[in-house]
């Protein structure tokens, strides 16, 4: 009987400190850094948040739900109308985390990380683009970018907060509007574009009037310059230079003309021999 009892003894002793290791393995939790836990006692969640480090917990009677609290990152659509009651679509990527401190909260109101971002998170971010983009027309949306932003910023940012949510950074990734107003676009483009080309015309027009007149004072100021010319050489000289002109216009072949004067410096008499 007692070599029974002593062969059995090792066998229990082993099987008992197995136990017991798993036991006393079932009362630690690890929390990393980045993680936060929440520890939950016969169903019933605990006030205080599990941080980074070793934690004791019941055994067999708990379990430790356990949240990432790094930067998260997810796009959400929104719509909106503007002031101008102009459909707005937009995209945003929003970069958030779970604030540690308020984890617990978060475990019993939202659950899940997917319950944040469907529950919270999406609708939240709708309304907040719907108070930024009622604030400006559709086109002041599209020019003023970067208010727009600033504006659903400040809003999604007030909203969350109360949820342990702590927004770090938002983008714009997509900004649309509908086809009337993209039309409407195109045709005030073609309009300006039309606008502008009709203020060119007038200018060379402008100009080109202003070019007649100049050289209409140009031929006015030669002709009284001639006058004063033949006015004071008893018009001799011009006479003579605009006979020579006339005979080369009609062809300076020699002797076809024969030019007779005067010593003196009378006009030339231009004699056609081809008319004999």
């Amino acid at each position: 009987m007692s070599a029974r009892t002593g062969s059995w003894q090792p066998a229990a002793i082993a099987l008992l400190a197995i136990i017991t290791g798993l036991i006393l393995t079932s009362t630690l939790v690890i929390i990393n850094p980045g993680q936060a836990g929440v520890l939950s006692i016969l169903g019933k969640a605990q006030n205080a948040p599990l941080l980074e480090g070793v934690h004791f917990k019941p055994p067999l009677v708990s379990f430790v739900d356990i949240y990432d609290v790094t930067v998260q990152k997810f796009e959400v659509p929104a719509e909106s109308s503007t002031k101008d009651l102009q459909d707005l679509r937009a995209r945003f990527a929003i970069n958030f985390r779970l604030d540690p401190s308020n984890i617990v909260e978060i475990r019993r109101k939202q659950g899940t990380l997917a319950n944040v971002v469907t529950k919270i998170i999406a609708p939240q971010t709708q309304e907040s683009f719907k108070i930024a983009a009622a604030r400006r027309t559709v086109e002041e949306a599209i020019t003023q970018r970067t208010k727009l932003k600033e504006d659903f910023d400040d809003a999604l940012s007030s909203r969350l907060e109360k949820y342990g949510i702590i927004i770090l950074d938002t983008s714009v990734v997509d900004l649309s509007f509908s086809e009337e107003f993209a039309r409407a676009v195109e045709e005030k483009q073609i309009a300006e574009q039309s606008a502008r080309r009709a203020v060119y015309v007038a200018q060379q027009a402008e100009q080109e009037a202003q070019a007649e007149i100049n050289r209409a004072k140009g031929r006015a100021e030669a002709q009284r310059l001639l006058a004063e010319t033949l006015k004071a050489q008893g018009g001799e000289l011009v006479l003579q230079k605009e006979a020579i002109e006339a005979w080369k216009a009609g062809g300076s072949q020699m002797p076809r003309v024969l030019v007779m004067g005067e010593k003196g410096g009378q006009a030339p008499f231009i004699f056609n021999l081809e008319n004999e």
